[in-house]
Formats: structure tokens, C-alpha cells, sequence
């Protein structure tokens, strides 16, 4: 019995959020990386046409697989259905993971 999974991967890119949905999503080759296969969009016959969707139809048009970094995964669910994929305006108050960028080591007293 093969039961087809679909994925909802939530996502940053610059400043946007994107919610896009994937049939296949794996840890890549690509140190760092999240790959993801086979994007899923809605039916083109629908009635209503959401600009959002239609935006990240057009960005990953001939798209056979996207390499996403970790970093910018906000989430994975596994879904039952696909819903539509959208992009949102991700301005707010977003905390950055911190990192050592110095280089200095906190001393023993």
C-alpha cells in the first residue's frame, strides 16, 4: 500500500515568509540544506486566483527540486491535504539564533 505524503515546509526568504507544499522532504547532500521534491500548487481551475499563490507558482516554475537552509526553516508538518501555498510579509520581531561571532571564550574565574 503506497500512501502519498504531503508536506507543508513554512520557511524565510529575505524578508517574506513562504508556505509551500512538497511530496518528498529530506535532509540534503548540501551540508546545511533541507531538499524538497516535487512542489505541490493548487489546480489551475479554480474560480479564484490568489496572487500570493500564483507568485510562488511563477518563482518555481521548472523547479525539479529547492535546496532550503536550515537556518531559515521555520517549520516542517507532515499535512493531510495540500492547502495553498502562500507568501507573507515577515516583518516583526524575529530573534536570529545567536553565534560566537567573536571568537572569544568566556573565561574560568
Amino acid at each position: 500500500m503506497n500512501i502519498k505524503k504531503t508536506y507543508k515546509v513554512i520557511f524565510y526568504n529575505n524578508e517574506d515568509v513562504y508556505e509551500i507544499y512538497a511530496s518528498h522532504v529530506y535532509p540534503s547532500d548540501l551540508y546545511g540544506f533541507v531538499e524538497l521534491e516535487q512542489l505541490l500548487f493548487g489546480e489551475k481551475s479554480q474560480l479564484l486566483v490568489d496572487p500570493s499563490e500564483e507568485r510562488l507558482k511563477s518563482e518555481f516554475s521548472g523547479v525539479k527540486r529547492t535546496y532550503i537552509p536550515m537556518n531559515a526553516i521555520i517549520r516542517i508538518d507532515e499535512v493531510e491535504q495540500e492547502g495553498i501555498a502562500k507568501v507573507t510579509t515577515g516583518k516583526g520581531s524575529v530573534t536570529s539564533f545567536p553565534h560566537g561571532g567573536s571568537g572569544h571564550r568566556p573565561t574560568d574565574k
